[in-house]
This record gives C-alpha cells, sequence and structure tokens, in this order.
C-alpha cells in the first residue's frame, strides 16, 4: 500500500509538470484525509489540491474515502469505485518520495524511497467529485498500487505506481478510454533508478511534520 508520501521540491513543481503554481506548503509527512497536490489535464495541466481518500460520487457517507486512500491495479478495471473513472478521472499525485514501513519481529523500520536522481515524479491516481447532502463539493484522490520491484520487496509486498514521464501523458490524456491499455502503464517503478533508507520512528506520528522526518538513520537499499 502507500500510506504516506512526501512534497518538499514544490519549486520544482511549475517546470516538471508543465503547470501554473498555487498556494503550497512542503509536507514531509502526508497522510490519507490531508489536501494533497495533483494534476489533471484537459487540454494543459492544472495543478490542484484534493483531498486524500476517494470519496466516489454516489456515496452517502464521506468517510468511506478513509478506506480508498489506495486503488490495487490489477482490479482498479472491476472495483464499482474505480471502473468508470478509470476511462474519464485520472490524474497524478505529486511527489519526490513515499515511507513504508518493513515489518521484522518485533517493530516495524520505517524506510523513505526516492528517485536516485532526486526529481518530484507522479504516482498514478484516480480521482471523483462528491457532493454533500447540503451543497458542498469535496474532491478526493486515490493513489494505485501495484506489485513491489526488487527494491521495494525486502520491505514491502506492494508499492505505489510511479509512472514515467512518458506514461505520464499518456494517463492524462482523457481521450484515451481503453481500460485494459491503461492497466498496462500501472506497473512496478525500475528499482535501479531508486533508493530507500532508513528514516526515524518520527514518521510514525503525523504531529511530525518537519525536515528531520526526511534523515537517514540507517541503512540504505539500493
Amino acid at each position: 500500500m502507500c500510506g504516506r508520501f512526501t512534497f518538499v521540491d514544490i519549486e520544482d513543481i511549475r517546470e516538471r509538470f508543465k503547470t501554473e503554481p498555487i498556494n503550497l506548503k512542503p509536507n514531509y509527512n502526508v497522510a490519507p484525509t490531508q489536501d494533497v497536490p495533483v494534476i489533471i489535464n484537459d487540454g494543459t495541466n492544472h495543478l490542484a489540491m484534493f483531498r486524500w481518500g476517494l470519496i466516489p460520487f454516489w456515496a452517502k457517507d464521506p468517510s468511506i474515502g478513509n478506506k480508498m486512500i489506495n486503488a490495487r491495479a490489477e482490479m482498479v478495471d472491476e472495483k464499482p469505485s474505480f471502473k468508470h473513472i478509470l476511462q474519464r478521472k485520472r490524474c497524478l499525485v505529486v511527489a519526490d518520495g513515499f515511507y513504508e514501513w518493513k515489518k521484522e519481529k518485533f517493530t516495524k523500520r520505517p524506510y523513505r524511497i526516492t528517485l536516485k536522481n532526486n526529481e518530484l515524479f507522479g504516482f498514478a491516481g484516480l480521482w471523483d467529485t462528491w457532493k454533500s447532502p447540503i451543497g458542498d463539493i469535496v474532491n478526493s484522490c486515490s493513489i494505485i498500487t501495484t506489485t513491489p520491484n526488487e527494491l521495494m520487496s525486502p520491505i514491502h509486498d506492494r508499492m505505489p505506481v510511479i509512472l514515467t514521464r512518458d506514461s505520464e501523458r499518456v494517463w492524462l490524456d482523457q481521450s484515451i478510454v481503453d481500460s485494459h491499455f491503461l492497466k498496462n502503464l500501472l506497473l512496478p517503478y525500475p528499482a535501479d533508478l531508486m533508493i530507500a533508507y532508513e528514516v526515524s520512528s518520527l514518521v510514525n506520528s503525523t504531529k511530525n511534520n518537519g525536515p528531520e522526518c526526511l534523515v537517514s538513520v540507517g541503512s540504505s537499499l539500493f
């Protein structure tokens, strides 16, 4: 799964994703239900802030979003919450790293995973719009996960789908509606282009949200 991530290099978002900037602060320990930066495209890229945890348009209770922070790539064209928006509401969730916890006998050790070049990237995401009974509008999103690559497999049995730059353009192209074709983009990112390093247990609490969350405290995996 993907339950925490980071977006720190916010000054680079405009150039990296060819979009206009919005008022955005670094987040060193992003958690579900928080607003996260996403890229959507209606001919040009737009940066917006969506709630992390997808609330389907048909939901009666928005708390369903707390259980829908991730969508499994293998079933994204089958589950009712995702199969229709796969064709028409795809997005990139902007990040520069994510956290995962490696289970050991009596503890879990947190790791931060980034690209080796430290660049921003986009998770493959889906989004929807929900309207509350009193008329409030909530745009929300889910991050798609897939099987782990060689780097991630010692840490966890899932990883978020990080799209290549070529795949980003295809994923955002709203003229493409072939679900089988789109699913073929949802692959593990090449392990040799990523790095994982152990970080402090500070990241276990969402109350901790500063540069100290990024600091290496132990082993690295390449």
